[in-house]
């Protein structure tokens, strides 16, 4: 599976450090309270391979954390981890040569830190049937758009067309796949 090359994960990490001021900025602004939970970003060389998938792009995963000096349970934490799907993301990124690497990370990484401060204030169940979770993906999808509507970034409008399109195409995915 190809990896990011050491010049795509300093757009990676530049792209995912904008996201987070953008997220935090969003959150504080949007009148939310409380911190975001704890979490962390990997790509594809860091990922074991359960986190390993070939459909998304990306995905938000949930582990319970406990620091190590701690033995009871209520030290226990929720940790995410962001699973950037190195092999995916190239693989779009090669058949739309118009996209460019930095806007696609930056709308990536917004839209899972969008989940997981979604999960952190309960407003969505991490483990959310089917329909759920794409009635979620539409809400997270809009929230990114607003918070990435406001910059301007070249490339930036490719990928949130891109990204409509894709959810569109989910979104009558599944409406075709509904029992009748």
């Amino acid at each position: 599976m190809n990896t990011f090359s050491s010049d795509q994960l300093t757009i990676v990490r530049e792209a995912a450090s904008m996201a987070e001021e953008l997220v935090h900025e969003h959150h504080r602004l949007s009148g939310a309270s409380g911190k975001m939970p704890r979490y962390d970003l990997r790509t594809l060389a860091e990922l074991q391979p359960h986190e390993i998938a070939d459909g998304p792009f990306a995905q938000v995963i949930r582990y319970e954390a406990r620091p190590t000096s701690r033995m009871l349970g209520s030290a226990t934490f929720d940790f995410y981890t962001i699973c950037l799907q190195d092999h995916r993301i190239l693989e779009v990124m090669k058949e739309h040569p118009q996209m460019k690497l930095f806007p696609f990370i930056l709308y990536l990484v917004v839209h899972e830190l969008i989940h997981i401060a979604r999960f952190g204030k309960f407003l969505q169940y991490y483990e959310a049937g089917e329909e759920k979770r794409l009635a979620e993906e539409k809400r997270v999808h809009e929230i990114t758009r607003t918070i990435l509507d406001r910059l301007r970034l070249e490339g930036l409008s490719e990928i949130l067309a891109f990204s409509d399109r894709l959810l569109l195409s989910i979104d009558q995915l599944a409406v075709t796949q509904k029992p009748s």
